[in-house]
Formats: structure tokens, C-alpha cells, sequence
């Protein structure tokens, strides 16, 4: 054997020497599955030997205290991968002849071996040891035409091929365990940070996925050409304007006593000059800009307090932009009024054109109807809100935008 390897090896080195430039584009084809093929067939012979070496004990008797430990000194790899390929090569060992054969013949790569063999396993406990051997001719014939991940997507209708008879009954038990499984590892883990921010990480049953997809997915497209947030940005705005909505519904379960509520706590003087910051009820603190922008949602009770730290106002939702004046305005805007927006008026709140803490009154005069990202926007960039001569909203860019600062008008909500 070692004679043939290194008769292998010389001609394979032999290949480093050869201009590729000068091959013809068919012949370079034909090199590339060459290639592939033997490098499959190594692997057949590599797992063949590890096995062996393995079955032997060589490892501990050298020293090590275990073959994939001994495999990551040996050959220099990283010890996930030495595990993996012991693993790999009992899988292989135990492999019906078809799976061994395809693989030592380069038809297959060690990956569509793994599936394969998982698949024919699963095969035989569940319609016995004729559809096994099935499965195996069609898996293997399915791997000449597609890669592992869709092999493994294929071999989970195998039955359908193989054993038709139990196929139904197999796939509705499959379905069923994957639903209880799923169920007992559904979670959301909320983790506070120091900064006050939150990292959310989980798991959701397919059911709830289905449900978050098909509420974020819309909010995830970009508004238009200033939009440059990343995906990533905007799904965390799309997640947060569904908590912005719900809050807003009415509808949520009662915490203490009162209906859901977001308080934000500030100074007065603070708010009219621009300057305070807030805090949350929950204790963390907010900045500036946070606060006007919460001040304007009439979702968001504003707890204004005084030089003497006693309440000013507390929850003026009444005086905020709700009720008949938002209906008003929703029946005006039809929606985000920025321009290019096309979220509809759910996803919206009121914003008053001259801030309210500046003295703005609160009627359809001075109000405005923008989306979560726009309110932001809004709130932190250089655009400027007005009404036109016909009462409805316009947007003035900055002028490192457009140095004439054309006046802009949201034309979707028109055309609909």
C-alpha cells in the first residue's frame, strides 16, 4: 500500500510543475473532476486507515489518550476536526458496501457520506433492512446530482422511494416528534447589559417563527434611497415597531394594576431646552434626543417633573396626539407622510411639527404622521417638516442633499 501512496503522491506533485495557462479549457474541466475524484478516493483510503489504527489502540500506546487526540499531533489538525474524522470513519466501516464503494470511486465527498448514512440508518429502524438497501442505490445516485445540504432535505422523503407503503405513517410520526421536540426547546433569553441594552438570543417553534417573519419581514425593506441601515439595523427597528404597535393597541395584559405603558421621566426645564436626559421606569436613562422623540407618541407616557422632583404631568395621553386627532390625521397622511415611505398608519406615530415642550399645540395643524424609522430620522438628521399652502405635510432636505431644498412630498399615499 505505501508503495502505491508514494508512486501517487510523486505523480501528484508532478502535476504542481504543469502550466495551467497553456491547457485548453476542456482539459482544464477534465483536470478539475480528476481532481475530485481522487481526492474523494483519498479520503476513502484515509478513513480506511484511521479506522484500522484506531481498532488497534495505536494511539494509546503511544501515548495518547485518544485517536483523535493522537490524529491532531500527528497531522497537525484541529482537534473538532480530528474527532470528526474518527467518527467519520466508524460511520464509514459500519456503512452498507454501496456507501464504501461510492465513495472510494469519487463519486461522492465524505459529507454525502455522512448524510447518507445517517439517512440509510434512520432507513432501516424504521421499514427494516430491504428498504435500507434501497435507499442506498438512491441516495447515492441522488449524490452524483446534488450536494449534501440537498441530500439531506431529499432524504427525508427516502421513504417515499423506498417503502411507500409506511412513507405517510413515517413522515406524520417524524412531523410530530419534530413538533414536541420543538416545543420543549422553544425559548427567549433577555440578557441586560451594562449600557442598558439588551441582548435577545432563542429559539422559536415554527409557529411563532412563521408569526415574527410575517410581521418584521415587511418592515425590513429599506424606506428608500437615505435609507442605509444595515438588515441588520432593520430588523431591530422592525422588532421595534411591533412593540411600539401593541403597546399602542391597548390590548395587552394589565402589569400592577395599570394597562401596559412605557413612563419616561424628565425635568421640565430640562425638555424645553433640549438638554435633560430621562429615565425609564425601569431605571435606565435615555438621552436627550430619546426623550423628545418618546414624547411625541401618544403610546409613551411623559412623567415631567419639576424643579423640586414633584410631577407635572403624568400620562397626558389625552392631550397627546390620540382619539379623534389621530383619526384625523391618519385620514390626511394616509400613512408615514416622509417621502418615499410607504408603512401604513399602524405603524405610525404623531409627531408634533414644533415640539410640544417648545409650545407647539397639539391639533392637526402642528402634527404630522411618521413611521418608527422616520420619526427617528427626523428627530437626528437635518430634514425640516412643514405644511404646504393645501395643508398637507412637506419635507425640506438639507441642503447637502439638494442645495435648492425642493420641497418633498410623500406621492405614495397619493397614488393609492
Amino acid at each position: 500500500m505505501i508503495d502505491a501512496l508514494e508512486q501517487a503522491e510523486a505523480a501528484v506533485a508532478g502535476c504542481f510543475g504543469t502550466a495551467a495557462w497553456a491547457a485548453t479549457e476542456r482539459d482544464l474541466v477534465a483536470a478539475l473532476e480528476a481532481t475530485h475524484r481522487l481526492e474523494q478516493r483519498l479520503a476513502a483510503v484515509k478513513l480506511t486507515l484511521v479506522r484500522e489504527l484506531d481498532g488497534r489502540g495505536t494511539a494509546t500506546a503511544q501515548g495518547a489518550s485518544s485517536t483523535a487526540v493522537w490524529l491532531r499531533d500527528r497531522l497537525r489538525l484541529g482537534v473538532g476536526v480530528a474527532r470528526r474524522l474518527v467518527e467519520l470513519a466508524a460511520t464509514l466501516d459500519t456503512a452498507p458496501p454501496g456507501v464504501r464503494d461510492a465513495l472510494a470511486g469519487g463519486a461522492v465527498d465524505v459529507e454525502q457520506v455522512r448524510v447518507i448514512a445517517a439517512t440509510v440508518e434512520t432507513v432501516h429502524a424504521t421499514a427494516g433492512a430491504e428498504a435500507a438497501d434501497k435507499a442506498v442505490g438512491v441516495l447515492v445516485d441522488w449524490a452524483t446530482q446534488f450536494d449534501a445540504a440537498l441530500l439531506r432535505r431529499l432524504g427525508t422523503r427516502i421513504l417515499d422511494h423506498v417503502a411507500p407503503d409506511v412513507a405517510d405513517a413515517a413522515a406524520e410520526a417524524a412531523l410530530r416528534a419534530q413538533e414536541s421536540r420543538a416545543a420543549r426547546e422553544r425559548h427567549v433569553t433577555i440578557s441586560e447589559q451594562t449600557d442598558g441594552r439588551l441582548r435577545l438570543t432563542g429559539i422559536l417553534d415554527p409557529e411563532a417563527a412563521a408569526a415574527l417573519r410575517a410581521a418584521i419581514d415587511p418592515l425590513t425593506t429599506p424606506t428608500g434611497p437615505d435609507d442605509t441601515r444595515t438588515p441588520g439595523q432593520r430588523r431591530h427597528d422592525a422588532v421595534a415597531d411591533l412593540c411600539r404597535l401593541a403597546l399602542r393597541t391597548g390590548e395587552l395584559p394589565e402589569n400592577g394594576g395599570d394597562l401596559a405603558q412605557l413612563v419616561v421621566t424628565t425635568s421640565y426645564d430640562g425638555l424645553t431646552r433640549q438638554l435633560g436626559t430621562g429615565a425609564l421606569d425601569t431605571g435606565l436613562h435615555l438621552t436627550p434626543e430619546a426623550v423628545r422623540r418618546l414624547a411625541c407618541d401618544a403610546a409613551i407616557l411623559p412623567a415631567v417633573l419639576g424643579g423640586n422632583g414633584q410631577p407635572l404631568d403624568v400620562g397626558r395621553q389625552r392631550r397627546l396626539i390620540s382619539g379623534p386627532l389621530r383619526r384625523a390625521l391618519v385620514l390626511r397622511d394616509r400613512g408615514c407622510a416622509f417621502p418615499g415611505c410607504d408603512r401604513p398608519p399602524r405603524w405610525c406615530d404623531g409627531h408634533h411639527i414644533k415640539h410640544w415642550a417648545d409650545g407647539g399645540p397639539t391639533c392637526l395643524a402642528n402634527a404630522v404622521l411618521l413611521c418608527g424609522h422616520h420619526h427617528r430620522h427626523l428627530h437626528h438628521g437635518d430634514w425640516v417638516v412643514q405644511l404646504g399652502g393645501d395643508g398637507h405635510p412637506e419635507f425640506i432636505p438639507p441642503a447637502w442633499l439638494d442645495p435648492e431644498q425642493v420641497p418633498r412630498r410623500n406621492q405614495y399615499h397619493r397614488r393609492r
